[in-house]
């Protein structure tokens, strides 16, 4: 593995960018822009889904980066981030070749997930290339209900004020639907939902059966990061601190144009736990999966055009 910081020229941020080691000539890659969730940071999102950890098997480009708003905390906004996004992207492209990114995923945990349905729904140059979205706990298509104590554990003052700024801010606003074609993949803690509904919208857009539940992924080791800040208070659903688990996959199988939709449920988890090895692995395996193209049609559309 392969792993440098991009500077942007323009305003001095910085990101992770993790590639596999000795990229032969016209080789393909899969492409993953990786968003954390509010209140994070891009150090923080990378150790909780640890991509990199995978991106020799599977031969990933992931980028990390960081959101520029920090009040009333750190969160992912369109004034401030959308362009920089778009110019983040367009760089990493010019870097390994259009022509060699099979796909281009957005994942997203917590708000970073609401800002991936956000991109998808309302700016095109993120909807014409993005061949699937990875929610990480960002959001299901088809909304799964929040388990009624959500959140982390402050009191009902400090979460009444925390939750009136955000508001103000618009920060957790659900986006619209996507009318954009792509992938997606739903993954959350069992405490953070009431329930995962066993249907979805974006199923059935894409006449799709009925889910099938795959084999369990189990995982003998932790992951790597936890919010330690409620330490000395966790509850179930905000998350504790890293253990072993196991997750339940539901795929929904026979989508038009092969599209990969699933449903992945992390058994006895909340919202922070960081993801383990093997159910990191497994989101990987179900988005390489799935069909690209789209960044490589479009370079080329636009060639001809030229």
């Amino acid at each position: 593995m392969e792993t440098d910081t991009l500077v942007d020229g323009k305003t001095g941020r910085k990101c992770y960018l993790d590639l596999p080691s000795g990229l032969a000539p016209g080789e393909e890659v899969t492409f993953v822009l990786s968003l954390h969730g509010g209140g994070s940071v891009g150090r923080w999102q990378r150790e909780y889904f640890p991509a990199y950890d995978y991106v020799d098997k599977y031969r990933l480009v992931v980028a990390t980066p960081s959101a520029a708003t920090r009040e009333p905390t750190r969160h992912w906004a369109a004034d401030a981030d959308d362009e920089y996004l778009v110019d983040l992207v367009e760089s990493i492209l010019d870097r390994l070749g259009r022509s060699r990114v099979r796909a281009f995923w957005l994942a997203g945990h917590s708000q970073g997930g609401m800002t991936s349905q956000r991109l998808l729904a309302g700016n095109d140059y993120f909807a014409d290339r993005a061949d699937g979205w990875l929610s990480l706990s960002g959001g299901r298509l088809g909304p799964a209900e929040r388990a009624p104590d959500f959140g982390p554990p402050r009191t009902v003052e400090e979460r009444k004020a925390f939750e009136n700024a955000m508001a103000r801010r618009g920060v957790f606003q659900r986006p619209p639907m996507p009318t954009a074609e792509f992938s997606f993949i739903f993954t959350t803690g069992e405490h953070e939902v009431a329930s995962v509904p066993d249907t979805s919208p974006w199923a059935e857009r894409y006449g799709a059966g009925p889910r099938i539940r795959q084999a369990d992924v189990v995982d003998d080791r932790p992951g790597k990061i936890h919010d330690a800040r409620f330490d000395a208070n966790p509850s179930l659903s905000w998350g504790r601190k890293p253990a072993p688990g196991t997750a339940q996959v539901y795929v929904y199988p026979g989508g038009r144009d092969g599209r990969m939709i699933a449903d992945v449920v992390r058994l006895d988890k909340g919202h922070t736990e960081g993801l383990e090895p093997c159910v990191t692995e497994e989101l990987i395996k179900l988005m390489v999966s799935a069909p690209g193209g789209k960044v490589r049609a479009l370079s080329s559309a636009s060639a001809q055009a030229g």
